[in-house]
């Protein structure tokens, strides 16, 4: 089995010296690269080399720059998807956003698990856990969200979090570790003032 095989399977495997592996997160590497040296107005150009970089792609997806991931075939966004400056995914796994994701600046979003056994952890092992992101999901700033992570539909998570285990839907979670902290209600749409003009 390839290293390769290993990491789609969640099992230990080693990208440190496997040239399939380094060539990919290099050619990766340089896409991301190149997206982020393009004018964040070029509209066309930047969805373009977002098509050839991500796995799959809704429409109306817009990620700022700077941006960078591993591999990008391992990321599936759905429609209606931004994500702010600064956005991280390593994507050893898989990481699947649903549709109306919204992500503020500098968040991460880390699929990679490195062994507590020093010894495996010292060979260059590690462990590649999906993320699944549900729709109509907004995460604030400075977050980050480890691997195994599940977070449900309709769902809050407050700026600075670290998101180590699954979150319901429909909440406001924060913290560190990020904690369900209510239900979102009726009552959360009063706010903010509207216009009424």
């Amino acid at each position: 089995m390839t290293e390769k095989e290993k990491a789609a399977r969640g099992y230990l495997y080693n990208a440190n010296y496997d040239k399939e592996l380094i060539g990919e997160v290099m050619h990766c590497a340089d896409l991301c690269y190149e997206l982020n040296s393009i004018k964040p107005s070029d509209f066309s150009a930047r969805t373009a080399l977002m098509r050839r970089i991500l796995g799959k792609m809704g429409k109306d997806v817009y990620i700022s720059s700077p941006f960078w991931c591993d591999y990008g075939y391992n990321i599936e966004i759905g429609d209606y998807f931004f994500a702010n400056r600064n956005c991280q995914i390593l994507d050893g796994g898989k990481v699947t956003f649903g549709d109306h994701v919204f992500i503020a600046p500098n968040c991460t979003f880390t699929t990679a698990e490195h062994p507590i056994d020093v010894e495996q952890r010292n060979e260059g092992l590690e462990a590649a856990l999906p993320i699944r992101i549900g729709n109509n999901v907004w995460i604030g700033a400075g977050t980050t969200v480890l691997g195994g992570v599940t977070i449900g539909e309709n769902t809050v998570i407050g700026a600075g979090s670290v998101v180590t285990h699954d979150i319901p839907a429909g909440v406001i979670a924060v913290g560190v570790p990020c904690r369900v902290m209510r239900a979102i209600t009726e009552s959360d749409r009063d706010r903010y003032p509207r216009y009424e003009g």
